[in-house]
C-alpha cells in the first residue's frame, strides 16, 4: 500500500501531458437528409463522410468546418425507422462562432428555420448572440466573434455539482478550466473546459443552475469523442477518478472487433459519456 500513492499521482499528471483533442460530438437525428441540408444550408457546414449500415439498421453523417483530422465534427446518427428522440432536460446547446450574427440569422429565417432568441448583445455585456432550433429541436447558439479556426466552439451540458464536474474533466481527461462565470442574479453558474482558448477552439460549457442538481437525459444526445495516445493508461486514470469523484467506465479500453481502433468509453458523474479512441 505504501508504494501506491505515488504510483497514482505520476499516473494522474498523465492526461496532462497526453495529445487530447475533442473529436466530434455524437446525437440522433430523425431524418439525416433533412438535417445535412439544415447544417450545410443555414450553418454553412461541410458534410464530411456519410455512411449507411443496413445490417445494424442506422446511417451516420460527419458534418463541421474543416477536415476530422484537425476540426471538432458532429456526428449525427439515424435510426432506421425512428424518426423522433427525447432531448431531456439536461443538454443545453451546440455554438458556432460566426463574424455576424445579425446575417446569419437573417439567412436561417429565410430558409424557414427557427430563432427562439433574436440577435443581440447578451444580458450585461455585449457579445452579441442569438439562439435557433434545428428540425430536431437542438438547440444552437451562434455567438459573434472574429475570424476564428474552429467555428464549432461549444457543448453545453447541464450539471449538478459544478465543482465536481470541473474536477472530473480536469483530473479524468486533462482538460483546463479556461474560465469560470457566476451570474447570482440568473442563478446559475458556468465553467469553459478545454485544451486551447475558447476563440480557438471546441470547449465543454458546464452549467450549474442553482438548486437543481439532477436533469433527465432523454435518449437524444449521444456523447463526445476525445482522442488519446493510449486508451489503456487513459482508462487506468478514469477508474481512480471515477472512485474519488463517481461515474462509470462502460466500455474497458481495448480494440473494437474487426479493426485496429482502440476505445474506452466512461460516464462523467452526471452521466454524460465520454469515448475516448487511441
Amino acid at each position: 500500500m505504501a508504494e501506491a500513492a505515488p504510483v497514482n499521482a505520476e499516473l494522474l499528471e498523465w492526461p496532462k501531458k497526453d495529445k487530447r483533442r475533442l473529436l466530434h460530438v455524437v446525437y440522433r437525428v430523425g431524418d439525416l437528409d433533412r438535417t445535412i441540408k439544415f447544417y450545410t444550408e443555414c450553418f454553412g457546414m461541410k458534410l464530411l463522410r456519410k455512411r449507411d449500415v443496413p445490417e445494424e439498421k442506422y446511417s451516420n453523417a460527419f458534418l463541421g468546418y474543416g477536415p476530422e483530422e484537425s476540426h471538432f465534427a458532429v456526428e449525427l446518427t439515424y435510426n432506421y425507422g425512428v424518426s423522433s428522440y427525447d432531448i431531456g432536460t439536461g443538454f443545453g446547446h451546440f455554438a458556432i462562432a460566426t463574424q455576424d450574427v445579425y446575417k446569419m440569422v437573417e439567412e436561417i429565417k429565410a430558409k424557414g428555420g427557427t430563432v427562439t432568441r433574436e440577435p443581440g448583445p447578451v444580458k450585461g455585456g455585449t457579445t452579441v448572440i442569438a439562439f435557433v432550433k434545428d428540425p430536431d429541436g437542438y438547440i444552437f447558439e451562434l455567438i459573434q466573434r472574429g475570424a476564428t479556426p474552429e467555428p464549432l466552439c461549444q457543448v453545453m451540458l447541464r450539471v449538478g455539482d459544478l465543482e465536481r464536474a470541473i474536477k472530473f474533466y480536469e483530473k479524468a481527461l486533462g482538460m483546463k478550466l479556461l474560465r469560470k462565470v457566476d451570474k447570482p442574479e440568473y442563478k446559475y453558474t458556468l465553467a469553459m473546459m478545454g485544451y486551447a482558448e475558447e476563440n480557438e477552439t471546441t470547449v465543454l460549457e458546464l452549467t450549474y443552475n442553482y438548486d437543481v442538481t439532477e436533469y433527465t437525459k432523454g435518449n437524444a444526445y449521444g456523447q463526445v469523442a476525445i482522442s488519446t495516445d493510449d486508451v489503456y493508461k487513459s482508462g487506468e486514470v478514469v477508474k481512480l477518478v471515477i472512485e474519488e469523484l463517481g461515474g462509470k467506465i462502460t466500455r474497458q479500453p481495448g480494440p473494437l472487433p474487426g479493426i485496429n481502433t482502440k476505445i474506452t468509453s466512461f460516464l462523467d458523474p452526471d452521466g454524460w459519456k465520454t469515448v475516448s479512441p487511441g
